[in-house]
């Protein structure tokens, strides 16, 4: 798997596409700080920017990743080498070179602008940890919707719909639910909807460390008793890891009975 994982990084790090990703980042974080120099700002900024960006980066370079190296993948499977160890070590390469522009891109302007010596240190590696995360998951459930969709049309559109879900129609839904059952107190199951959607529990995670929940209401206050202490931001982080061994498991499960 390491000579796998190994190829598939490497292959993408040479693409011109992660260059321009992880450039695009670089360029735009540097804008942010010569428009503004306070921290804190330029972390919700981006936050804003990222929860949108990451996911759907990772579901477009999952998709076409699979579908452009099939070739390779079929060559592999002729080879006394098992499947998991194919198709998990090309998602691992994926994941972990999206990952790589992104702390590369986000972390160099905050280290030049002396991240480690102020107070938002733990906010800026709460917003990198959640984008390595957003990487991970979404590029994982492109990649096994490549896998489980022969048809590339319909496999990327697919694809493309759960960003779409996930990052829109999910919180469209979730307002309409509350809007319509108004007059019940709603703020335990917004809390527990939010935990099946890993854009929104991300948000909430920046948000109650950058000490802004007072702007989300009552249901702000609520996630900050939930999740505001030590042990809520760690099973929040234990949820979003979840959300990464999941599709990871089904790409093992689904490279069994795969047939080309």
């Amino acid at each position: 798997m390491y000579k796998i994982v190994k190829y598939a990084f490497i292959d993408l790090v040479r693409s011109k596409w992660t260059f321009f990703y992880a450039g695009f980042y670089l360029v735009l974080t540097l804008s942010l700080f010569l428009l503004n120099t306070d921290i804190a700002k330029v972390i919700i900024t981006l936050m804003n920017l990222v929860l949108v960006l990451v996911p759907l980066i990772a579901t477009i370079f999952g998709v076409m990743y699979y579908y452009q190296s099939r070739d390779f993948i079929e060559l592999l499977l002729a080879q006394p080498i098992p499947r998991r160890t194919i198709f998990l070590g090309q998602y691992t390469g994926i994941a972990s070179s999206l990952s790589l522009c992104l702390l590369l891109g986000v972390g160099m302007p905050f280290v030049a602008y002396g991240i480690f010596y102020s107070d938002q240190v733990w906010n800026y590696l709460v917003l990198l940890v959640t984008g390595v995360l957003l990487s991970a998951i979404f590029s994982a459930l492109a990649y096994l919707m490549a896998m489980y969709f022969d048809d590339r049309i319909k496999g990327f559109g697919i694809a493309i719909f759960i960003w779409l879900f996930f990052a829109i129609i999910y919180d469209g839904l979730l307002l309409l639910g509350l809007a319509y059952f108004s007059d019940y107190p709603l703020e335990t199951p917004a809390l527990v909807a939010s935990l099946f959607n890993p854009i929104d529990l991300s948000r909430i995670l920046i948000l109650l460390k950058l000490d802004i929940s007072a702007l989300m209401g009552y249901t702000g206050a609520v996630f900050q008793k939930f999740l505001g202490n030590s042990l809520g931001i760690l099973i929040a982080f234990g949820i979003l890891f979840t959300w990464v061994v999941f599709p990871a498991w089904m790409i093992g499960r689904l490279a069994i009975r795969k047939d080309f």
